[in-house]
């Protein structure tokens, strides 16, 4: 059997009240050169079985489900595991695509080979579907300098919680070049950080994507720091977590494998710096809390 041109991949955890109409908005994409992943992340409610009739009556949907809750980094990884297409995207079981969204993705990146992202415009909805408000304005990582694209990369989309461009469509063989979603807060923000080292990113100026903002999303159900690590990882609940000392690190990490030549790695490295220095309260304040809970745990 030939590989699709395009992998989708939807991990999903107790999605019930949403996921039909994500899956029936990807069915109805009118780009039909794809294959649909679906990991079930040992859900409680009836998404095992929405998702299964799904997969017995469309011949593209390949699901299947975890014994146990492995986390959302590995759910989001598993699915690209598993992908076979050239182009990839991540589809959340609470959003909705226009049918358009992947034809308009496909043709950028067939002829833009430069381009190793590609994304619309987010239009966020509420639990009823009716909107809230658009992300418009972005600044252009469409650069062709490596370094000129991680700077304003971290100028202006280093926000854990505005990482939209992570659910645009990518070049498969750039994300396996990196390490995926890491098991810590925002690790997908850091992995837009790395692909803009390795190629440009492409925004069609117009909102097919409509991205659901409802209490139970991984970030408002998880506001604190320890709960969303746990949310990506069950194996850090409990532990401490201080995520700009870590986002300091991997961005460092992300250089290092990067494609580009030595002296462009000092320049990023430079902007990490600079980074670092905007943001000196935070992680002076994340020093202390880090120090304060070693103390208590040993006193």
């Amino acid at each position: 059997m030939n590989a699709p041109s395009v992998s989708i991949g939807m991990p999903v955890y107790n999605g019930e009240n949403y996921v039909r109409k994500a899956i029936e908005s990807i069915l109805a994409q009118t780009h039909e050169d794809y294959e649909f992943i679906i990991s079930d992340n040992a859900s409680a409610d009836g998404t095992m079985e929405i998702c299964r009739s799904y997969a017995d009556r469309d011949r593209r949907i390949r699901f299947s489900r975890n014994e146990k809750n492995m986390g959302g980094a590995w759910n989001f990884n598993q699915v690209f595991r598993l992908a076979r297409g050239r182009y990839f995207q991540w589809a959340c079981h609470d959003d909705v695509w226009a049918p358009t969204l992947l034809e308009r993705c496909v043709e950028v990146l067939e002829n833009h080979p430069e381009v190793a992202l590609c994304y619309t415009r987010t239009l966020f909805v509420d639990e009823n579907g009716l909107p809230m408000r658009s992300i418009i304005g972005r600044p252009n990582l469409g650069d062709r300098d490596p370094c000129r694209r991680f700077r304003r990369f971290l100028e202006y989309h280093s926000n854990p919680n505005e990482c939209n461009p992570v659910l645009g469509l990518f070049r498969a063989r750039m994300l396996r070049r990196t390490p995926l979603i890491g098991t810590y807060p925002a690790s997908d923000m850091i992995l837009l950080g790395e692909i803009a080292l390795h190629g440009r990113f492409h925004e069609i100026p117009e909102c097919l994507f409509f991205r659901r903002d409802h209490p139970l999303t991984s970030v408002r159900a998880n506001p604190g720091w320890e709960d969303r690590a746990a949310w990506f990882d069950p194996g850090q609940r409990g532990k401490i977590q201080t995520p700009r000392w870590r986002w300091f690190l991997e961005w460092n990490r992300a250089i290092l494998r990067s494609p580009i030549g030595m002296p462009d790695k000092l320049k990023c490295a430079s902007d990490v710096c600079r980074w670092a220095r905007r943001n000196r309260q935070n992680l002076e304040k994340e020093l202390k809390y880090r120090i304060k809970r070693i103390i208590s745990i040993h006193a």
